[in-house]
């Protein structure tokens, strides 16, 4: 019985935690048994009087070009954020947004190949309902990220248990917003292990527009992209049973407008251990932010095999409000030769 595709997840995703010096600089994996060369790197500075915008760069697109996802803004071209996308890490210049003096900051770095169940397609848009766009997972996508690069256009966000009808329906990567219906972004048409489908709309292919999206499929022991339903419990949550260990957690109320959070294995206030408190919000520029309740550090704990919520707040656990999470490992529950993982 296999137990992982994957038995060494930063192999294909890692997280830094670094700081600023308003220079340029570069940075390095903390890991030192492999290289990881990202395809797709998130930077966000989690501290500071003035806190900045998310990053996302990509190598498709290539060092110098960046998006925000707070904001609908088009792709900015500045050669002193994201600069170079290196053989075991990044650089990145002496701008602000990543890398100014005393600030702290988090980057979370995607290797895209099919094994490791992710894609990074750039597309040019022609206005033209019934499209169908190839991508090389090899497997159906279960999350999509789509941005149009030209525009101070929406994110449209695609996840496969978003609705009981996810072709019609998309999130906004760049608001709270809860799920809208709409057969102009995906065509109404779920996606295939060889192709995506996009209408009309100018958030997915606006005619003489350039698009980037990012593909996700569940990968066994690495990947998990699903959905849960709250019960209101801040001592007995609800659990999502992934597989894995994670290593990095994102969850969005889908039924009302609440917070995207992003959670990781490396900042928490007793850490790196349970419970994971600390959370950044992908939809504002705001600083990191800890969890708690009367006093004591609550949010999310990462199990063994999955994920616990630890507190009632809506953004995590409204009472029958359904979530959707999407989540990557630091080691599989049990590896290819049965060797279990541990917890925190």
């Amino acid at each position: 019985m296999a137990y992982t595709d994957i038995d060494n997840p930063t192999d294909f995703f890692r997280i830094k935690l670094y700081n600023g010096n308003n220079n340029p600089q570069n940075i390095a994996w903390d890991e030192t048994d492999t290289n990881m060369a990202p395809d797709w790197l998130w930077i966000k500075s989690r501290t500071g009087n003035t806190v900045f915008s998310h990053v996302l760069g990509d190598s498709v697109r290539g060092g110098g070009k960046y998006l925000v996802s707070d904001t609908t803004a088009a792709e900015v071209s500045n050669n002193n954020v994201i600069k170079t996308f290196n053989t075991n890490g990044f650089s990145v210049g002496g701008a602000t947004f990543v890398s100014e003096g005393s600030r702290t900051y988090v980057a979370w770095g995607w290797k895209e190949t099919a094994t490791a169940g992710f894609d990074i397609v750039s597309y040019t848009g022609n206005a033209t309902g019934g499209r169908t766009i190839a991508h090389s997972l090899s497997a159906v996508p279960k999350m999509m990220i789509v941005k149009n690069r030209d525009a101070a256009i929406k994110w449209a966000v695609y996840h496969a248990s978003n609705t009981a009808a996810p072709g019609t329906d998309h999130l906004k990567l760049n608001a709270n917003d809860a799920t809208a219906d709409d057969d102009s972004t995906w065509n109404d048409t779920v996606p295939t292990s060889s192709v995506f489908s996009v209408g009309g709309s100018t958030s997915t292919n606006g005619d003489g527009t350039a698009y980037i999206a990012y593909l996700f499929a569940d990968v066994k022991g690495y990947s998990n992209f699903g959905i849960y339903t709250g019960n209101g419990s801040a001592s007995d949550g609800p659990v999502a049973h992934l597989g894995f260990r994670p290593a990095f957690l994102i969850i969005k109320n889908n039924s009302h407008a609440d917070d995207w959070r992003l959670f990781d294995d490396k900042r928490s206030t007793t850490g790196p251990s349970n419970p994971i408190d600390k959370h950044i919000y992908a939809h504002t520029s705001g600083a990191e932010a800890a969890s708690s309740t009367n006093g004591v550090p609550d949010g999310v704990d990462f199990l063994s095999n999955g994920f616990k919520i630890r507190q009632a707040t809506n953004g995590l656990n409204r009472d029958g409000g359904t979530y959707i999470y999407m989540a990557w490992a630091a080691s599989p529950f049990v590896n290819s030769n049965g060797i279990p993982t541990t917890a925190f």
